[in-house]
């Protein structure tokens, strides 16, 4: 949609908005906010988290401490925004009365609309000025205080177009969010079918007239009738984890995987550190040094991810477990697209140990029950199951796509719209 523009615009002489509508005031923050900066506590007023999203009620996944009685002061109105680098866009206009952490900034407009300054305090434009003031020693974690970013210019329309603008954004922030949400809800059933497909293939086969046996296992069901139900641990003649020791980084070494590096089909090279080549030869055992085709299990972090390793001068810790096929009995291939079907994650994490973090242990992950298709056809149904895969994946990235073209457009229309570069009064 093309959007008309204000007839005439003023300079603000300033590099990063160049300029805006005539009639609109150019200003410094802090003639229109004052800081609240009233220490409460948690018990009087309820804790509320500060998030990507605006300003909710606590969080489960927030950090918590022990810093309840030194909180800072909410009131239903006030704009919260993180002080921090490392949180960005995690601001809003809060619609409660409670508490933040000493990290953030809690602002009393004044004499503006509520809606307006949600919108244009928490656009594109104002994030990268707020975290352009801020100040710090390392550069991707600094804070922004009050003192700098009352500083900061910022356009401000009459209040009457402030609140025209506002029931523009939130009209067509919520038609694109609604557009969103549906595109989410497409990729989540689109997961949910390539495991369907994945499990599907790897457990009953791709053919639906195959006569079928029971496998034994309560979890597996029946399986096709040719086809074997063995241990994991008797198709491989390796099955360990990694060094447990700190090895020495070097920026050009064999890499060292950790499960952080260790995706779900594949292996992040790229972002893996580097030991020496000295330490790699000298201090690891073979166990710890994978071969092409061995399969990377992580076994701590997020379980059950599982890749097959390129064959480069690499070594892996104890948080990733290795698998070596036995050539005459698994396909490492098929073998690395079974592990990741539902059925086979879902018992890998039933199976885990741990008391408050979860762990694979190796002893019972040998010991889980697969089904095998002989070996003859085992590369024959990943090759019938990447034909399947690759049309959902494509669909997958296409959706994936449209949705940050979306969120693109989101940002940049409200940045438009809070700044004057667009005249959105006549389409309230």
């Amino acid at each position: 949609m093309e959007y008309n523009k204000y007839s005439t615009y003023q300079d603000t002489y300033s590099k990063w908005l160049p300029s805006i509508p005539k009639s609109w005031q150019y200003v410094r923050l802090g003639q229109f906010f004052s800081e609240r900066n009233e220490k409460v506590s948690d018990k009087d007023y309820p804790p509320l988290s500060v998030t990507m999203n605006g300003i909710v009620p606590q969080l489960e996944t927030a950090a918590k401490t022990d810093a309840g009685d030194n909180r800072k002061k909410v009131c239903k109105g006030d704009f919260v925004i993180n002080s921090r680098s490392d949180r960005k866009g995690s601001s809003g206009l809060s619609t409660l009365d409670g508490s933040v952490s000493l990290i953030s900034i809690v602002l009393k407009p004044n004499g503006l609309d509520g809606a307006y300054i949600h919108h244009l305090l928490r656009s594109k434009w104002f994030q990268e000025e707020f975290y352009r003031f801020g100040k710090g020693i390392v550069d991707d974690l600094w804070s922004t205080k009050y003192s700098d970013m009352k500083s900061i210019n910022i356009p401000i329309p009459s209040l009457n177009e402030q609140q025209a603008i506002s029931t523009f954004l939130d009209r067509e922030t919520t038609r694109i969010d609604a557009l969103i949400e549906k595109k989410q809800r497409l990729i989540e059933l689109l997961k949910e079918k390539r495991q369907a497909v994945i499990t599907q293939a790897v457990t009953k086969g791709l053919d639906p007239n195959v006569p079928m046996k029971d496998s034994g296992v309560e979890w597996l069901g029946e399986v096709p009738e040719h086809w074997d139900v063995t241990r994991l641990g008797w198709l491989a003649s390796s099955l360990t984890y990694g060094f447990t020791n700190p090895m020495p980084t070097e920026d050009n070494g064999p890499k060292m995987l950790t499960a952080n590096d260790i995706g779900w089909g594949y292996v992040n090279y790229e972002a893996a550190r580097s030991t020496s080549e000295q330490a790699y030869k000298r201090d690891l055992t073979d166990k710890s040094r994978p071969k092409k085709n061995d399969l990377l299990i992580t076994k701590d972090g997020t379980l059950g991810r599982v890749a097959l390793h390129d064959g480069s001068n690499a070594c892996i810790n104890q948080s990733v477990a290795l698998l070596r096929p036995i050539s005459s009995m698994a396909h490492p291939k098929f073998l690395a697209t079974a592990l990741l079907a539902s059925v086979y994650q879902e018992k890998m994490i039933f199976d885990a140990g741990g008391t408050t973090i979860k762990h694979i242990y190796i002893t019972r992950l040998a010991k889980m029950q697969v089904v095998m298709p002989p070996i003859g056809a085992q590369s024959h149904l990943v090759a019938q199951l990447a034909v399947v895969t690759k049309r959902l994946d494509s669909i997958l990235n296409k959706t994936k796509s449209s949705i940050q073209l979306l969120k693109e457009h989101r940002s940049a229309l409200i940045t438009a719209a809070v700044t004057g570069q667009i005249d959105v009064r006549n389409l309230t």
